[in-house]
C-alpha cells in the first residue's frame, strides 16, 4: 500500500509559495535583521536556532508562524506590530 502524489496539487503549492506578497515579507525580514545590523547567522544564534533557519524563511523556502515572526521581531528589536505596519507599506 503506497500512497500517490497529485502532482497538480504539488504544482501549485509551489507556485503560492512564490507569490509577489511572499516576496515582500522575505524582504521585509531580511530588511528588519539587516537593520538591527545582524547577520543570518548572529540571529540564528538570537533565536537558538542553525543559520539555514534564517536563511530557508527568507529565501521563501520555509514559511514561519506567528509565534515564530514574534520571536524573530524580539530578537531584532522590534514589536511585532511594527513588522506588520512594515510589511502593509511594503505591499503597497
Amino acid at each position: 500500500m503506497g500512497f500517490s502524489v497529485n502532482t497538480a496539487s504539488l504544482k501549485h503549492m509551489q507556485k503560492s509559495l512564490f507569490t509577489p506578497a511572499q516576496e515582500k515579507l522575505q524582504a521585509v525580514l531580511r530588511q528588519v535583521r539587516l537593520g538591527a545590523g545582524l547577520r543570518q547567522s548572529d540571529l540564528a544564534a538570537k533565536l537558538g536556532q542553525p543559520q539555514s533557519f534564517v536563511s530557508k524563511y527568507e529565501s521563501g523556502e520555509r514559511r514561519l508562524d506567528l509565534l515564530e515572526l514574534r520571536q524573530i521581531c524580539r530578537a531584532v528589536g522590534i514589536s511585532l506590530a511594527d513588522f506588520v505596519e512594515r510589511f502593509e507599506r511594503a505591499l503597497k
